[in-house]
């Protein structure tokens, strides 16, 4: 019987150091006048909550696609859902990345 790995059966650990890391990505590479812990997991990243605008989203994509070696593309339809959240784009980290 073949072991896959989902985003589900990973350790909540390793999860939540996931999330603290792209937090951490999130405050550097906007400049936020925030700690990274003081982002809510599940407050909206764009607009209300984080109050990050279109372009803040494209910057956290690209650092994002870098540190992860993975591609987040500008038109893709789960871009909604992906950036709903930090707990979502979380989610597809740990789903999609390469490193």
């Amino acid at each position: 019987m073949s072991e896959s790995v989902s985003s589900e059966s990973k350790s909540p650990e390793s999860q939540h150091a996931l999330q603290g890391e792209i937090a951490a990505l999130i405050v550097a590479a906007l400049n936020l006048e925030i700690n990274a812990e003081d982002i809510q997991s599940d407050a909206p990243l764009y607009g209300e909550g984080l109050g990050l605008d279109s372009i803040d989203i494209l910057e956290v994509a690209l650092v994002v696609s870098k540190q992860f070696g993975f591609s987040l593309r500008a038109d893709s339809a789960d871009n909604t859902r992906i950036f709903s959240s930090l707990a979502e784009l979380t989610r597809h980290v740990a789903a999609n990345r390469t490193k």
